[in-house]
């Protein structure tokens, strides 16, 4: 069979990482049936059971089973609008400062794809998510790291970027709390960032994803809460987590309302927007009662409890996360993430994600998910600890 050759486009994206983690699992599951996979980033818990039965009662309603609003239904953007007032005080424009995104891993690609052209430069986190390099290699821009070290709290220092790298970049990523550190944002940052972006003329992209998951009692900032946010960037939040909704594709992004419109405008030539059922059970589940998402909070905020103290009595030192639902662990001496990763899986048959694959700085520290029971996460740092990596 004739084999067509990728675009350019196809043939800049970024290799999988975790594909090959994925790959090297599978084959240790050939052989042993009690693999603890902590290397994902998939909630395990189901999605509420008053979200479900609303989109089921939602399905046999025949209105949505028309094509939908290319912009979406307007009672989920006003339902996204009443979520902001009442989570975060901030006020919307339903209309003009709201958009449906398919996910916002999907906005998180298409955001390059509205604003840069070929060879712009864009400022990411480093260690980062993958898909912001993913929209970027699309289009052609060039991608500067912006370093999240452990000294300065997993925060980027502005101060470091170059003048000419300043000068030309046209977006910033950011990500708090953050993955894969579980770092959170401060109004200090935030306020440093603000000032960048007015005085260099880039587009502040926040990533939201984890924004109902904070501990301690600390409910993680909006990027949109301070003053002037909105004026030059937009933030994304998604259903995934906040809903145990990873599996529905529903996000959504709000502020800037020039950079809204782009992305409206493309996916108009991408989508029809989503099924009417899903918008409504999205639309209940913002505007209902929270007490779900607080449970949930309390879940993670208890594992992350049990996987620090279990660590910690085998040696291996690492602080709490902040934020998410992701623990920042380091490696022990002599071992790179990814060669610490793979004894981890063929030896005491625990799955980690590598920190390489979140980016250069990601290197020397592995991702842990609290994304198991209490039980499994003890059962892994006590095989872990039989290795004897850490005395």
């Amino acid at each position: 069979m004739k084999s067509f050759r990728y675009s350019n486009a196809l043939e800049r994206l970024p290799e999988q990482f975790f594909a090959k983690l994925v790959n090297k699992v599978v084959e240790v599951k050939k052989h042993h049936d009690d693999v603890i996979n902590l290397g994902q980033g998939n909630p395990d818990q189901p999605t509420p059971k008053a979200i479900v039965e609303r989109m089921q009662v939602a399905t046999e309603n025949p209105v949505y089973h028309k094509y939908p609003p290319f912009k979406g239904f307007p009672f989920l953007k006003d339902a996204v609008k009443e979520y902001y007032q009442k989570q975060f005080d901030v006020e919307l424009d339903a209309e003009t400062e709201i958009a449906i995104l398919a996910g916002t891993k999907t906005g998180l690609v298409e955001i390059s794809q509205c604003l840069l052209n070929e060879g712009d430069v864009a400022l990411v986190p480093d260690p980062g998510y993958p898909d912001y390099w993913s929209g970027l290699a699309l289009v052609g821009a060039k991608m500067h790291p912006m370093p999240l070290i452990e000294e300065r709290d997993f925060h980027p220092n502005l101060e470091d970027i170059p003048h000419e790298i300043k000068e030309q970049a046209k977006l910033m990523f950011l990500n708090y709390p953050n993955n894969p550190t579980g770092a959170v944002a401060t109004k200090e940052l935030f306020n440093d960032v603000i000032s960048f972006a007015n005085t260099y003329e880039t587009c502040i992209v926040h990533d939201f994803a984890y924004g109902a998951i904070g501990y301690d009692g600390q409910k993680p900032l909006s990027f949109m809460q301070m003053p002037g946010a909105k004026e030059i960037g937009i933030e994304m939040l998604t259903m995934s987590k906040t809903y145990n909704m990873a599996g529905w594709r529903i996000g959504f992004a709000v502020g800037n309302r020039s950079v809204i419109q782009a992305l409206e405008l493309i996916q108009d030539h991408y989508y029809c927007s989503l099924f009417g059922g899903m918008q409504e059970a999205a639309a209940y589940a913002l505007t209902s009662d929270q007490s779900e998402v607080e449970n949930l909070v309390k879940v993670y905020e208890k594992r992350r409890q049990v996987l620090v103290e279990a660590a910690h009595q085998i040696g291996w030192k690492a602080q709490a996360p902040k934020g998410s639902f992701f623990a920042w662990f380091p490696v022990p001496k002599g071992y790179t993430s990814e060669s610490f990763a793979n004894i981890l899986l063929e030896k005491a048959r625990v799955v980690v994600a590598p920190g390489i694959g979140f980016g250069e700085h990601g290197e020397g520290y592995v991702r842990i998910g609290l994304l198991c029971d209490e039980e499994q996460l003890e059962e892994a740092m006590q095989r872990i600890g039989e290795m004897n990596l850490f005395s």
